[in-house]
């Protein structure tokens, strides 16, 4: 063989191999945290609701402003539960 010897075919197929495990670990982290943030959306977007039906239906006053809101897009709906547990205790007005 002219110019390749055994050793430089073996070093190409490690490299190869290599390069096709990260891809595969890349991928799988990619899709494991898609699916975290997917998670993170819907949550917050239920928060959102949940707080608009619960001031809408049941009145319960609960506030609508930049604190209550940053915790809804962070926690989503424990952020809720947490905000009307406050609520009926009489801490938040």
């Amino acid at each position: 063989m002219a110019g390749i010897d055994a050793l430089s075919i073996i070093e190409v197929a490690v490299v190869a191999l290599l390069i096709l495990f990260l891809v595969y670990i890349i991928l799988k982290i990619g899709k494991n945290l898609l699916k975290w943030v997917f998670g993170i959306i819907i949550n917050s977007i239920l928060g959102f609701v949940a707080i608009f039906l619960l001031n809408y239906f049941f009145d319960v006053g609960l506030p609508i402003n930049l604190g209550a809101l940053i915790a809804t897009a962070l926690f989503g709906l424990a952020a809720v539960g947490t905000m009307l547990i406050l609520k009926l205790a009489g801490v938040i007005g």
